[in-house]
């Protein structure tokens, strides 16, 4: 194959069968015309069919465009977890030509001020039980309007009233919010206003800002425009097509669709295919997932490693039935042997490993059905060309680990507002830098053996060790800290977090709740260990490496 291996004889498997959108906005009305009888999303019990999400998704863009006279560009952000309104809220935002910008629902209020800030968010949607920290900033951004949501909103009488009451009842403990301006969705979409105007959007507008981290530990926006994520679904469909039965499947939809993984498996390829996604709220409630996808014969399963461990050990999950399961992927982190197994144990289903970073839309490479090999991330989708270089940015033979660059119509634009960092992994010719380290076989299956960056692995969640070590280091009693992930059965990895404390009476403890006040969950540190010094390089900069050796 020669140096550099470019999956270019891939194309040719590529069925005329998948349609290629040139927009996003062209998918969804393609998509609502075509499927409009079939269910599209269920959740906790009630089912919207493709026409329900289109009429009320219309509604919502109706209310953005005539109700805020928000323009096509602006943005808005979308605090939401898997539930009904989410793609009413997404799919209404980008036909109203608005921009996306996802948001995760446990983000403190410092994260959530910084994403609303940066990206110049004027309307907020979000659930109405996570709405207080958010509330707490909310003067201090471009936000003109809060649109909140109760969680079961979109379901019939006397069911919503009942599952509202019970949440309303557990928001007791919840600190109370308040927003200068706010509307509940329920009232934005009972609006009367005209019908929508269509956006006007081309291939290259900015469809959605999707927030990822970086060494730095700044938080940046990736640029994503139509054609990138449009391409993207092109790709993945075409790549996993065997397994894509038009109309026909079912999908769990396990990971959240605000990370951009499950956003374009679940709400965008899913979605144009005609099948029915599944929305799981909250995974870690075992128990209620497994009673809501027992109501459903499931035909996909998108997950994660740590997700594969905890169903495999769940008596419930054991019992059920999985003779209709027929395709099983993984992505978000490294998917361990173990998983892999017990999952083939439980289910009878082998699990489909691929790779991507926020920055590529997402996927870069996947396994495919029949032709998995273990270990690897498989081949890449079409029309992606992989190379691996050195330090010095040459070109490496396969069978060589070097850093892996990814060139593709999926990869981003840039990091939004900052050309330094989009410098410094995008080249002027179209290859990312993937900050991973990779090995290109022969055959053109991927392997990736380390992470060239400090990044830690939570779950499948980044998290930037600058940034942990940012707030910890705000004790008055901690004169520096270091993070760097160290193993966990469960989640993979944790942080840990090396400490050099000015006070002696500073405890573990004290460092955990501070840094938990101050960070999403699984961005604080399980463990803290306190060092009389940390080891430097000569020109002072901490060794995570040794820290994380020793």
């Amino acid at each position: 194959m020669g140096v550099g291996f470019i999956m270019e004889p891939h194309n040719d498997g590529v069925s005329p069968l998948i349609t290629r959108y040139k927009t996003l906005l062209e998918l969804i009305e393609t998509t609502f015309d075509k499927y409009a009888a079939l269910s599209a999303y269920s959740c906790m019990g009630h089912t919207l069919t493709f026409a329900d999400v289109d009429r009320l998704s219309a509604l919502f863009a109706r209310y953005l465009q005539h109700g805020l006279g928000l323009q096509a560009g602006d943005r808005i952000a979308v605090q939401l977890p898997n539930i009904l309104q989410f793609p009413v809220v997404l799919y209404g935002a980008m036909r109203a030509g608005l921009v996306v910008v996802n948001a995760n629902p446990l983000y403190t209020s410092r994260e959530i001020k910084y994403q609303l800030c940066d990206s110049g968010a004027k309307a907020l949607v979000v659930l109405s039980n996570i709405a207080a920290n958010a509330s707490e900033i909310i003067r201090d951004t471009q936000v003109e309007t809060v649109i909140v949501t109760d969680i079961a909103d979109l379901h019939p009488q006397p069911k919503r009233l009942i599952i509202n009451a019970v949440v309303k009842h557990l928001k007791k403990m919840v600190p109370a919010y308040s927003f200068p301006n706010t509307v509940s969705l329920r009232d934005a979409l009972a609006n009367t206003y005209p019908e929508v105007a269509l956006a006007d959007v081309s291939p290259y507008d900015l469809a959605v800002l999707q927030y990822t981290g970086g060494t730095t530990g700044v938080s940046k926006g990736a640029v994503l425009t139509h054609r990138n994520l449009a391409e993207n679904v092109w790709q993945v469909v075409s790549h996993m097509e065997s397994a894509f039965d038009e109309g026909k499947e079912t999908f769990v939809a396990c990971l959240p669709l605000y990370h951009i993984y499950a956003l374009n498996l679940h709400a965008l390829g899913a979605f144009s295919r005609g099948a029915h996604n599944i929305l799981i709220p909250n995974p870690r409630d075992l128990a209620a997932l497994v009673k809501e996808i027992k109501r459903h014969r499931m035909t996909i399963f998108i997950g994660i490693n740590t997700l594969f461990n905890a169903l495999c050990r769940f008596s419930a999950f054991q019992k059920m039935d999985f003779s209709s399961l027929k395709l099983t992927t993984s992505g978000g982190m490294a998917l361990t042997e173990d998983a892999a197994k017990s999952w083939i144990a439980v289910t009878g289903n082998d699990i489909c490993e691929g790779y991507g970073l926020t920055e590529t839309s997402p996927v870069v490479c996947g396994n495919q059905a029949g032709g998995i090999q273990r270990g690897t991330i498989g081949l890449p989708v079409p029309e992606t060309e992989l190379k691996v270089i050195d330090d010095d940015g040459n070109r490496l033979p396969n069978g060589e680990a070097g850093e892996l660059c990814v060139r593709g119509p999926q990869v981003m634009q840039g990091y939004w507002n900052n050309p330094v960092e989009t410098a410094k992994v995008l080249s002027v010719d179209g290859w990312l830098k993937t900050g991973d380290i990779a090995v290109i076989n022969d055959d053109g299956y991927v392997k990736i053996v380390d992470r060239k960056k400090d990044m830690i692995l939570v779950s499948g969640f980044n998290v930037y060790p600058n940034e942990v070590e940012e707030i910890a280091t705000q004790m008055p009693e901690i004169l520096e800290a270091a993070a760097v992930g160290v193993a966990d059965e469960c989640s993979g990895e944790v942080v840990k977090l090396f400490v050099v404390r000015v006070d002696s009476t500073l405890t573990e403890e004290a460092v955990k709740a501070f840094c938990r006040q101050n960070l999403t969950g699984y961005k604080a540190p399980k463990y803290v260990e306190f060092r009389d010094a940390l080891p430097k390089s000569n020109v002072g900069k901490i060794l995570r490496k040794e820290l994380r050796d020793s």
